[in-house]
């Protein structure tokens, strides 16, 4: 399975990159990532349909589209059942959004919301742990770091947060990534705290990852001390990711309380 590029090809719309994809497809493989990400009746990704294309393939397909695809191209990437096609055209939206991202002109900041907004509009695109996983960190996690207006931001994420759809909720979880690693762990916080007592096993285990990741960057003792004010309310899995850095002693501590 190749897509060594030796002729400076580039796929220059949505039909020549999901030929591309179809042409890379590997039965094999396809029954295994079906299994992987739970798309049997009554699982999370139920009726989610697979090509077997392992991620680092589907990357080196982004490599050779066209950078400046449009959207309207990509919508029809997003708008495909399969579930590799909707990842490349993900992270093709990455690469645009982050040509943008340490920009401050007018044009910049237009072309970063309109990323977002097309981003938001179709988050029902985006149905997978992996796909959200993904992008969010550096596409809406990467916009709360741009200067703009703070309260539209708050109020976009919110909007996703206390949504009843699993996929928002944990896209308002994992975008938080990017502002704990540039230090600013108010985000995570903030929104750790809306989904504290989340019932779904997936959101548990991204606020987990998400405070363990803010202690790592941020502060040991500043998720200790959330920690320390919200353990006896936290599910045991969301408690256990977050506390993976600990010694073996302070794990046993937090889990015994």
């Amino acid at each position: 399975m190749s897509t060594k590029n030796s002729n400076n090809e580039v796929l220059k719309d949505a039909r020549q990159v999901t030929e591309r994809l179809l042409a890379l497809r590997d039965d094999s493989q396809r029954e295994i990532l079906m299994r992987f990400f739970k798309t049997g009746p009554g699982e999370y990704g139920e009726g989610d349909e697979f090509l077997g294309i392992k991620v680092p393939v589907t990357r080196s397909v982004v490599k050779i589209v066209d950078k400046h695809l449009p959207l309207v191209e990509t919508e029809q990437l997003l708008l495909s059942p399969w579930h590799e096609v909707r990842l490349c055209a993900l992270l093709i939206l990455v690469g645009q959004f982050c040509r943008f991202a340490n920009r401050n002109s007018q044009e910049a900041m237009e072309e970063r919301d309109a990323i977002v907004n097309f981003y938001l509009c179709h988050a029902d695109q985006i149905n997978n742990w992996d796909l959200v996983d993904a992008s969010a960190p550096k596409i809406i996690g990467q916009w709360l770091m741009c200067p703009t207006n703070l309260g539209q931001q708050r109020n976009i994420v919110d909007a996703l947060a206390h949504s009843s759809h699993l996929w928002r909720q944990r896209i308002s979880m994992v975008c938080t990534l990017t502002p704990t690693q540039q230090g600013d762990p108010s985000w995570c916080l903030h929104y750790a705290e809306i989904h504290l007592h989340a019932t779904q096993d997936l959101m548990q285990k991204a606020v987990g990852w998400m405070l363990r990741e803010m202690g790592k960057h941020v502060s040991m003792d500043l998720l200790r001390n959330f920690l320390n004010q919200h353990v006896h309310e936290m599910p045991r899995t969301m408690l256990r990711y977050a506390i993976e850095k600990f010694d073996e002693a302070e794990r046993h501590d937090f889990m015994t309380r």
